[in-house]
């Protein structure tokens, strides 16, 4: 493997099970952090941005070099670099956020300062629950969220992408405050409980059953175009974060083909119906 998104390799330490296929000073078994925030992976260290990791990710540390470490996000595999400050003792979620974004307060009152904010498939440990407010575990202390944002089932696949309309188009985001179009397939998908990678590329490299154009589109099909993918709301319709409206939005499948393509951004390049695979332990 020599993409090195997914080469848990930093250049000097690699992991145990890559002994013998790369050349490394070191090798590890990695160390299961979490996220204890939302925050960007970087290609390098202060390098540019791959992805955004979101709070309480797990991210298992291959090397520390200062004040960053290299590593794999446990959800979907995506190698590189987190700002260590970002990073806090792994504890396995009981739950996770099921809305858009919501935020931790200090206490069980809204009008208390809110701490932090947290986004759709956050992995939460519940600690209590009180008045329709639950406690969640967090660095130094505990977070108040109201406890209907909180959920341990599988959401729609779908309406999980809808809750994201209208959200700012960001590159590379994964958030409630800023999505990518692979950003919003992957958090789609995790929401409903099956495995999918970060990147759009990768998105297409998927297992599942490759669709002809002549067959009709159901709901959580995706749509490929090269960088680019939007997810099949229906036959005719879809849902996509793009750079044209710069948001999140769901719209008929046809013309949105046509204004791709005169943009510059080319043909459908392939359809596909995702295999259901269950998401990696989070």
């Amino acid at each position: 493997m020599t993409d090195r998104r997914l080469l848990a390799f930093s250049g000097r330490v690699a992991v145990e099970a890559l002994r013998g296929k790369v050349e490394a000073e070191d090798f590890v078994v990695p160390k299961r952090m979490a996220l204890v925030a939302t925050h960007w992976l970087h290609e390098s260290p202060d390098g540019g941005i791959d992805r955004e990791l979101l709070f309480g990710d797990a991210f298992d540390v291959i090397e520390r070099r200062g004040d960053w470490s290299f590593g794999r996000s446990a959800k979907d595999g995506y190698c590189g670099w987190v700002e260590t400050a970002w990073l806090g003792p792994w504890v396995a979620p009981t739950h996770r956020i099921g809305v858009r974004t919501t935020w931790g307060y200090s206490g069980s009152d809204f009008k208390l300062p809110r701490i932090l904010p947290l986004h759709m498939t956050s992995g939460v440990c519940v600690e209590a629950e009180q008045d329709g407010w639950t406690r969640l575990a967090a660095q130094g202390g505990s977070l108040w969220v109201p406890s209907d944002h909180v959920t341990d089932a599988a959401l729609d696949m779908v309406t999980a992408a809808r809750a994201f309309l209208g959200t700012p188009y960001v590159w590379a985001g994964n958030s409630g405050f800023g999505i990518d179009c692979s950003g919003l397939v992957q958090v789609a998908m995790n929401a409903a409980g099956w495995a999918c990678p970060g990147d759009s590329d990768l998105q297409e490299s998927m297992e599942g059953e490759a669709l002809e154009d002549s067959e009709a589109l159901e709901a959580g099909d995706l749509i490929f175009w090269k960088g680019h993918v939007a997810i099949a709301t229906g036959p005719e319709t879809m849902i996509h974060a793009n750079a044209h409206h710069m948001m999140v939005v769901e719209e008929a499948i046809t013309p949105a083909i046509v204004r791709i393509a005169a943009n510059g951004g080319g043909p459908v390049t392939s359809r596909l119906r995702p295999e259901r695979k269950p998401t990696v332990s989070n």
